[in-house]
């Protein structure tokens, strides 16, 4: 692992970006707004708290989560409801104080309880595979200070793989924007 300090130059190929460090949560957010006016698509914000419209103002697209969770709850609903249908109606019938073999109302509750576990599991799951969990190493990790962003830093990375970075041009823009210090992180 090689760390790129302020001053040291990685080579383009092996650059993950550029990382600008701020002390306040203003100078993220307005440097944020200004990169993505810029066209700048490509970026990460990483604050030691969860900071409100910050993913909007990085240009995220919104999550497909909660339809997710909810065709998994469906699903759930349906499995639970016809594996006691079929246990009770169709593969071992009983006949118990004359009630119909379709006697739904007593299955509401193992329905609701597979349907929960349904949702809650792919909510999981998704959540792990959106966010590219487990990651034990990542790129920015690299970068000075970093160790500071669960404390009291913020900091704005511009990727390389952006279609707009250029090393010399991303540089100027962010540096115009205050920041502590602005670093290139390698891969």
């Amino acid at each position: 692992m090689s760390e790129a300090g302020p001053d040291a130059t990685v080579a383009p190929e092996a650059l993950h970006g550029l990382v600008a460090e701020f002390e306040a949560v203003e100078g993220l957010e307005a440097a944020a707004d200004a990169a993505r006016d810029a066209g700048y698509a490509k970026m990460d914000a990483y604050t030691p708290y969860p900071v409100e419209g910050l993913d909007e103002k990085l240009g995220m697209t919104p999550t497909r989560l909660g339809w997710i969770v909810l065709a998994a709850g469906i699903t759930g609903a349906l499995l639970g409801f016809f594996m006691q249908y079929y246990a009770n109606v169709i593969y071992y019938p009983l006949n118990i104080g004359g009630k119909p073999l379709n006697s739904w109302p007593n299955w509401i509750v193992i329905t609701f309880e597979i349907t929960v576990l349904f949702s809650a599991f792919s909510a999981g799951l998704f959540m792990l595979g959106r966010n590219g969990l487990p990651r034990p190493y990542h790129p920015i990790f690299n970068a000075p200070n970093f160790e500071r962003a669960t404390r009291d830093r913020f900091f704005l990375c511009i990727e390389a793989d952006d279609p707009q970075f250029d090393p010399r041009e991303t540089r100027s823009f962010l540096e115009t924007q205050g920041p502590l210090q602005v670093s290139e992180v390698a891969k």
